[in-house]
């Protein structure tokens, strides 16, 4: 896709592998940074069948503000008969994902490989 947006900034980065637009996630994903990322992640999950991988690898710390990030995006795509992936190893937040149901609809991968050459079912139920 030629027109990816920019990254936004020290929080998250931008880029294209294959098909898919990958959104990289660092540092704390607070309220504060989901403020900030919520217009561009919109812009990303809203276009047509999108392809999209969310890598949280590199965060510290999430909240439930980043969860809230996470069921915009499923939703989103879901509703444009897109795609999401997520790239996640951090035990804390996998605990997250998974008391919240989360890992259900949006199993985590443990590296953007492993992500990008898996085929999946579209992300689960709504």
């Amino acid at each position: 896709m030629a027109n990816v947006p920019e990254p936004l900034d020290r929080q998250l980065s931008v880029r294209r592998v294959h098909e898919h637009i990958v959104l990289e996630f660092r540092g704390e994903i607070d309220i504060a940074a989901a403020e900030r990322i919520t217009p561009f992640l919109d812009r990303v999950t809203g276009r047509r069948e999108a392809r999209v991988v969310i890598d949280l690898s590199g965060v510290d710390f999430f909240d439930c503000s980043g969860l809230r990030l996470l069921y915009r995006a499923r939703a989103r795509l879901l509703d444009r008969e897109g795609e999401l992936r997520l790239v996640c190893t951090h035990p804390l937040t996998l605990r997250v994902l998974k008391v919240t149901g989360l890992a259900r609809l949006l199993p985590p991968r443990p590296t953007l490989e492993a992500a990008l050459e898996r085929p999946q079912a579209r992300s689960g139920c709504r």
